[in-house]
């Protein structure tokens, strides 16, 4: 396991006091956990545990690594929809609050959520108790985003906090946005850009760790090999 000195980003946005972040250090900090996320997508598996305190930093905070696969599962196909209601209270998507099934976009949801941390340093929904919360996660009542932020910032919050899954975009799609793809060539090098947005890459045993950060791992249901953890080679 990789040590991360930074911690996690929860005690990074704890230590920021009230004072924003800059745009550029959330944008910076927002892509690299988007691409761990459709790192596990493209692979259909869910995280289902996305939140602040399960994304750690090091390079003096500058780098940022999706973590802690405790609960991940992977589905057979990009169609099947999972039933487990799990998850951390604040970062539950409406379609887990109300027992649905529900799919990759409950991710996405959750990085919804860490989003909003970056810019605001709170949590999106919030409740004296358990019910309240559900209630205001159900009804996607959240307080907007300082104006200081982009407009583009700004509308990616509001698509995904989307209560309909089927309304909140793909990780891909959040990717293609003009705002964040021109950010990724800093964080991958272009043989894992090619590979990975051009879904060339072969998940297989023996792979380099240089030609990408995921761990192979055995799957014990069906014997096949499958990167399933979300890292990736600066």
């Amino acid at each position: 396991m990789e040590y991360c000195d930074g911690g996690d980003l929860m005690k990074r946005i704890n230590r920021q006091r009230g004072v924003f972040f800059s745009e550029d250090q959330i944008l910076g900090w927002f892509v690299q956990i988007s691409l761990g996320l459709k790192h596990i997508h493209d692979r259909k598996i869910l995280h289902r545990d996305i939140k602040a305190q399960n994304i750690f930093l090091s390079k003096n905070g500058m780098v940022a690594k999706l973590g802690d696969f405790g609960i991940a599962r992977v589905l057979n196909n990009s169609m099947e929809l999972a039933r487990t209601c799990i998850g951390t209270p604040y970062y539950l998507s409406p379609e887990i609050c109300q027992n649905k099934p529900y799919n990759n976009k409950t991710d996405i949801w959750s990085l919804g959520c860490v989003l909003y941390e970056l810019c605001t340093l709170k949590h999106p929904f919030e409740g004296n108790n358990l019910q309240q919360l559900v209630l205001k996660i159900c009804q996607a009542h959240f307080a907007p985003i300082s104006p200081r932020f982009s407009r583009e910032l700004h509308s990616l919050i509001s698509q995904l906090f989307q209560v309909s899954p089927r309304d909140r975009p793909s990780i891909n799609s959040i990717l293609k946005r003009p705002f964040l793809e021109n950010l990724i060539p800093k964080y991958l090098t272009p043989e894992v850009i090619q590979e990975e947005f051009n879904h060339m890459l072969i998940c297989r045993a023996g792979v380099p760790a240089s030609r990408h950060a995921g761990k192979v791992v055995q799957n014990k249901n069906d014997r096949k090999t499958q990167t399933c953890c979300c890292l990736w080679t600066l």
